[in-house]
């Protein structure tokens, strides 16, 4: 597991570094023995808070990515709590993660789509003659084949606000967010008549 541990306008001493690694080395682990590297980023916010984000990657055959945000007004307690978040996301999807007879999906298909990234619109700026909003980025992305319970696992662990799949029931588009309640739900179009 490689580790890259930095501070955003905190300087993080030795100490701090090795209690780190060990700790997630031993957390992680315990989960999940695959990790390919981990990055972790404290910064300081206003009124002495401090900020931890942590981001682990198992590499590009799982294509899993966990994050974990933790925030406390001692650096140490920041990062515990982003720790426990992302041992708590590994411990209640362990035995998925770790079960893989019966789960061969390599025969079904992805889909390749385009991803934007928007520029958010401002009250005081006007839009183009189109009325369409600033492309900031684009990239190439795979829409992956996914049962829902998969779907959530992966928004999950990826702390993402929403997921979008192909059902491996269906063959359809699927999607998944998280509401403002802390519900998830499940976008599932019907089929369409031709």
């Amino acid at each position: 597991m490689q580790f890259h541990i930095s501070g955003r306008h905190v300087d993080l001493g030795e100490a701090f570094q090795q209690h780190v690694e060990k700790r997630l080395q031993d957390g992680l682990n315990k989960y999940l023995d695959r990790i390919v590297s981990v990055d972790v980023v404290v910064s300081k916010e206003a009124h002495h808070q401090y900020r931890v984000d942590i981001h682990a990657n198992t590499g590009t055959h799982a294509g899993l990515i966990l994050k974990s945000q933790g925030g406390a007004n001692e650096i140490y307690a920041a990062f515990e709590d982003a720790a426990t978040k992302v041992e708590k996301q590994l411990r209640r999807y362990k035995r998925r993660l770790k079960d893989h007879h019966g789960n061969d999906r390599s025969s079904l298909r992805a889909m390749n789509a385009r991803k934007y990234i928007l520029k958010p619109e401002m009250d005081s700026e006007e839009l183009d003659e189109k009325g369409a909003p600033v492309v900031v980025a684009e990239k190439s992305t795979a829409i992956q084949t996914l049962t829902v319970s998969e779907a959530v696992m992966k928004m999950d662990l990826a702390d993402l606000p929403a997921l979008m799949f192909l059902n491996a029931g269906s063959g359809r588009a699927n999607v998944v967010y998280r509401r403002v309640d802390g519900n998830i739900s499940w976008v599932d179009p019907e089929e369409v008549a031709a």
